[in-house]
């Protein structure tokens, strides 16, 4: 399939090219600010589908919305005709094209135009009336607050909140580019019949404040510090922490975290959860035990990255008890057992490093850790 993506230099347009780029059945061809209108027609040649995403949002005058969406959109419209292209077409337009503003205005007459050249040609065109776009490579102060409140606060820049509860309407770059492509891969299945409604949605779409998204990013910058991590995994959430980590700046892209050494050596804490726990690795030189407790509700999860390690375990009620080996180059997972007094012991020749699971995260008015030392023969 050989695909043209106007506007391909800008936001959408970056993140679209990525994704088809990604793909050995697409040949893309581009049409950007830098190229010259008449060499437009040139690039139809060919094409299979169109995405028309170039436009402007903020220009300094505002007559450059009228040559800038409609001029462009009108000039690829004759330029379809002319050339008898018949590729499907998926525009993106905004949600201001219902406001009587003149962003608003210029982006339903480049509608119009598209819907015109539908009608007169049968050429099917889909048009996504989007509301605020975030994501990677989102102008600050152009494409959305998103990317303007992430800007700043990763880079320790405040940010200015006049409405707390103003609300947002969001959809995220991802679902945005998931929606255009799968059109795109069914479009053989679908006839001029079925898309005399030009109007399409981005099916996932968040809803958010200000407040609430100024409030969502501060906890990110805040996780570095207390190393908490937000439920960063799913929904809302997964789409703002990825989108803020693509505004740091390089030097940021590492951290410090608290180190906690003594003669037995290296106890690390790296990442804690709201509702799962927390991660943690230490070391041990050769011969040093760790640990001598147990524990009444709390597990954890060893695996030992490197060296040999004995773990003991004692029922603290029958006095059972059990012995596990296990080194690096192996890789188990032992777990211990809520009422079972455990530690563990380097027996290899080599530093020992394990890493650590604890389901929840260690908290010192509570730490359900009590002391009970096991006697033990390497």
């Amino acid at each position: 399939m050989r695909v043209l993506i106007t506007g391909s230099n800008g936001f959408i347009g970056k993140n679209l090219l990525l994704h088809l780029k990604e793909r050995k059945d697409i040949e893309v061809v581009t049409f950007d600010r830098n190229d010259h209108i008449d060499d437009l027609i040139k690039s139809l040649s060919g094409i299979d589908f169109i995405f028309h995403l170039a436009g402007i949002n903020r220009p300094k005058d505002p007559k450059e919305y009228q040559s800038g969406n409609v001029g462009l959109t009108d000039h690829l419209a004759r330029s379809i005709a002319y050339s008898k292209c018949k590729a499907p077409i998926i525009y993106t337009s905004s949600i201001q094209a219902d406001l009587d503003n003149d962003y608003g205005k210029s982006k339903r007459a480049a509608e119009e135009v598209l819907i015109s050249l539908r009608d007169k040609y049968e050429i099917p065109v889909y048009i996504y009336r989007l509301p605020n776009v975030f994501g990677k490579w989102s102008r600050p102060k152009y494409n959305s607050v998103v990317a303007t409140f992430c800007h700043n606060i990763a880079n320790d820049i405040p940010v200015e909140i006049h409405d707390r509860d103003s609300l947002l309407n969001l959809v995220y770059i991802d679902d945005v580019i998931d929606t255009f492509v799968n059109q795109m891969d069914g479009i053989n299945q679908v006839n001029v019949d079925q898309v005399k409604n030009p109007y399409y949605e981005v099916d996932q779409k968040y809803k958010t404040t200000v407040g609430k998204l100024a409030d969502q990013l501060y906890q990110f910058k805040k996780s570095r510090i207390n190393l908490q991590t937000e439920n960063v995994g799913g929904g809302l959430v997964r789409a703002l922490y990825s989108t803020y980590l693509s505004y740091l700046p390089k030097e940021s892209f590492k951290y410090e975290i608290p180190s906690h050494q003594d003669s037995r050596g290296t106890f690390v804490e790296m990442l804690k959860t709201n509702d799962a726990g927390q991660f943690s690795y230490f070391t041990a030189h050769p011969g040093i035990t760790r640990g001598g407790h147990y524990h009444h509700t709390k597990t954890e999860k060893f695996l030992v990255i490197k060296g040999t390690a004995k773990f003991k375990f004692k029922n603290m009620v029958s006095g059972e008890c059990h012995e596990v080996i296990t080194n690096g180059n192996e890789p188990q997972i032992v777990e211990t057992v809520p009422g079972w007094s455990h530690d563990i012991t380097n027996i290899g020749e080599d530093e020992l490093i394990v890493m650590l699971w604890a389901n929840e995260i260690f908290d010192r008015q509570r730490p359900d850790t009590y002391s009970c030392q096991l006697t033990h023969s390497a």
